[in-house]
């Protein structure tokens, strides 16, 4: 516990201070903004509330929801808080003199790591709460990470299918299907593992037949010296940075998205891990280019300093992992962004990859809400989930789609426990 806090409040508080010193940011939408404000076009007093209603927002209906259905902190509940902190006070770019400058850095620091205890606190405070409930909230929404994790060898079958077409998609997908059988019937550990491999390998298949077909854009990439200049400057920071996610993730106190946190929930360490490398591989292009047009890293770098995390044997070898994983990925940024110009049938399949796994999201923490739900109250859970989440689509989606399953059995929980006490149930 000590340990989990201490990590928290350090990851806390070096996020909220690089955000501070524009340094590093989480949010995409975020970060174009603060190259205004370090390139002064931007006064912070502009850039704070833009920062409060990109990042709080993302907060309440993903990062918390997706937090208490697990025993993980999703990395959105503490990055997007700490954005908010770091540029809500005063920092460096403005002429506000050298001492409010510093005074804002130790505020940032101070409150950042104060935010990263609270949410360690808070969630082993609703743990023990549910404990000592008539309904026990947790418990049930736990089952929310079993179609997640077993729906993860679905996508590049369904990724296929958005970039080839449905016969092709359909033909990954009866194929995934089929090794996944033989593999369950042979008795082979990890069927789904299995599974998973077939369906990259045929996607894979695809993307290097359309890359051989594709002729070469004429167009050369244009490097922004001055951005990525300003980024390698602030390497040993970001290095830093590596190294905390890195040994978080290794703890399993911290982890990247939605579908790794599940499954790290479960147990299910190497849907973790392979739930890290799809998603670092899906934001590859998009983090890059916002990285070398704004001249401001990424609060995970480009993804994979989790993965090292998981992978790692002890938190000494997942900090320097990290630490090293992310320098590569700071310095090859130009590289990278040259390889998806020269090549963009490649950029489009890992865009592709993301909006399948977003899709899958969707559908199986909706599926899993509604099993949750029905667990603490059966015929009645169905029902709410399914009202919920219709109800969500009707005004818009004012909650993330692949949110909805876990707001709405924390709802239907707290509906439950409260008729619990009042005696109607």
């Amino acid at each position: 516990m000590w340990i989990r806090l201490g990590v928290m409040a350090f990851a806390g508080g070096l996020g909220a201070a690089l955000a501070n010193r524009g340094i590093v940011i989480f949010h995409d939408g975020l970060r174009p903004a603060v190259t205004e404000l370090i390139e002064g076009r931007m006064p912070r007093s502009q850039l704070a509330p833009i920062a409060f209603s990109t990042c709080f927002g993302l907060i309440l209906v993903f990062g918390i929801p997706f937090t208490l259905a697990s025993t993980v902190i999703l990395s959105h509940a503490l990055w997007l808080g700490t954005d908010i902190i770091g540029t809500w006070l005063p920092g460096p770019f403005e002429k506000n003199g050298a001492w409010k400058s510093r005074l804002g850095l130790l505020g940032s620091i101070a409150l950042g790591a104060l935010y990263g205890t609270m949410l360690v606190l808070g969630l082993q405070g609703f743990i023990l709460l549910n404990d000592r409930l008539p309904v026990n909230i947790h418990l049930s929404i736990g089952e929310i990470a079993r179609p997640v994790i077993f729906t993860l060898a679905a996508y590049p079958a369904l990724t296929v299918a958005y970039q080839y077409g449905l016969k092709h998609g359909l033909v990954a997908f009866l194929l995934t299907l089929i090794i996944r059988q033989l593999a369950s019937k042979l008795g082979l550990a990890h069927p789904d593992t299995w599974a998973l491999l077939t369906g990259l390998a045929l996607l894979m298949s695809h993307a290097i037949q359309e890359g051989r077909r594709e002729p070469a854009p004429k167009d050369s990439f244009l490097i922004p010296l001055e951005q990525l200049k300003r980024i390698r400057s602030h390497l040993p920071w970001i290095v830093v940075l590596g190294a905390t996610y890195a040994l978080a993730s290794n703890l399993a106190v911290l982890m990247e998205g939605p579908q790794s946190l599940l499954a790290l929930a479960h147990g299910d360490r190497l849907a973790a891990i392979h739930f890290t490398i799809a998603r670092a591989i899906s934001f590859l292009p998009l983090r890059t280019m916002s990285a070398l047009t704004t001249g401001v890293f990424l609060m995970d770098g480009l993804g994979f300093a989790p993965t090292l995390g998981l992978v790692a044997p002890n938190a000494a070898i997942a900090a320097l992992a990290g630490g090293i994983v992310i320098t590569v990925e700071a310095i090859s940024l130009v590289w990278i962004a040259g390889f998806f110009s020269r090549y963009p049938c490649y950029l489009k399949v890992v865009n592709n990859i993301r909006t399948a796994m977003t899709k899958l999201l969707e559908v199986a923490s909706l599926v899993g809400g509604m099993v949750a739900a029905n667990q603490m109250a059966p015929g009645l859970g169905f029902f709410a989930v399914a009202g919920l989440y219709l109800l969500n689509e009707t005004a818009g989606s004012p909650v993330m789609r692949s949110a909805v399953g876990p707001v709405a059995v924390i709802l239907v929980g707290i509906t439950l426990n409260i008729l619990a006490f009042l005696h109607l149930m």
